[in-house]
């Protein structure tokens, strides 16, 4: 009597790999929104050239070498290197925490938005040496809050639905 063999089981393809697409995904249209904004605007004003848009914002095309709020922008060019370096660590680092948590939805789109934020500005500084900036809000002529961009927008994002992630995360 012939012994009739278990089927093997079916193995399918692991979803862990597909899953990180969109993630990716997200961060190239973050890149693309900052990198296309970043081009119109140096094509339209001439460095330190400002539009008011409303009472409270205006257009404004200034250059970052430094980090957020110009920090180290007054240095000899290291910084450069350093912010570049940084950049591309964090975004390898990602990446590595969105293949691994590629289910936590939240998390995901924290990281993502993060990510595209910083390659936006790595680009920007292999480009050019410097961030291109043009979002000006300010408070009448008192105060007038630092200059950023669509890539720094998305990073305060991410940061923000980061924190409110682990917040949930913290209350179950």
């Amino acid at each position: 009597m012939a012994s009739k063999k278990s089927p093997k089981p079916v193995s399918r393809p692991s979803s862990s790999g597909n899953s990180l697409i969109p993630w990716l995904g997200l961060a190239t249209i973050v890149i693309l929104l900052d990198q296309v904004s970043k081009i119109t605007i140096t094509k339209l004003f001439a460095y330190g050239e400002s539009l008011a848009v409303t009472g409270f914002f205006n257009l404004t095309l200034v250059y970052n070498k430094g980090a957020a709020f110009s920090f180290l922008a007054a240095e000899s060019g290291w910084q450069r290197y350093l912010f570049t370096t940084i950049g591309l660590i964090a975004a390898a680092y990602i990446t590595f925490l969105l293949k691994r948590h590629s289910s936590q939805k939240l998390f995901c789109w924290a990281l993502s938005l993060i990510m595209g934020g910083a390659l936006g500005n790595v680009i920007d500084r292999l480009l050019y040496g410097h961030v291109i900036d043009f979002l000006d809000f300010h408070y009448q002529e008192l105060y007038h809050f630092p200059a950023f961009n669509i890539a720094d927008s998305a990073i305060t994002i991410g940061a923000a639905l980061f924190i409110l992630d682990e917040l949930r995360r913290v209350r179950k």
